[in-house]
């Protein structure tokens, strides 16, 4: 069984910045990919952010450049980092583990296990 325990969610201002946390229990945190999510209301939740155990990383076209993940495998946890924010990124964000896919270059076949997510919202 895996938990994830996501945080660091709030309210933020068009260009500011937030940086999530999620802290992942269990003996794989250090050979697994971790990836970060996110599901805006009637939207799918979809991968935005992941990184290897080796510290490869992969980001979808719509944060690359203004997100960045990161790992402490030390703390068993897993960051994103959100720079220059817009009103586009308010969604609900959440936190998993998966296999890294080396010929799709980012994280696969995340676990089932999710958790309650954070929260993020952008005002213009």
């Amino acid at each position: 069984q895996v938990q994830l325990v996501e945080s660091g969610g709030g309210l933020v201002q068009s260009g500011g910045s937030l940086r999530l946390s999620c802290v992942v229990s269990g003996s794989i945190f250090s050979i697994n990919a971790l990836g970060w999510f996110r599901q805006a209301p009637g939207k799918q939740r979809d991968l935005i952010a992941s990184i290897s155990k080796e510290g490869e990383t992969h980001y979808a076209d719509s944060v690359k450049g203004r997100f960045t993940i990161s790992r402490d495998n030390a703390k068993n946890t897993v960051y994103l980092q959100i720079d220059s924010a817009k009103p586009e990124d308010s969604a609900r964000y959440y936190c998993n583990v998966g296999e890294w896919g080396f010929f799709d270059g980012h994280l696969i076949d995340e676990s089932e296990w999710w958790g309650q997510g954070t929260q993020v919202t952008v005002s213009t």
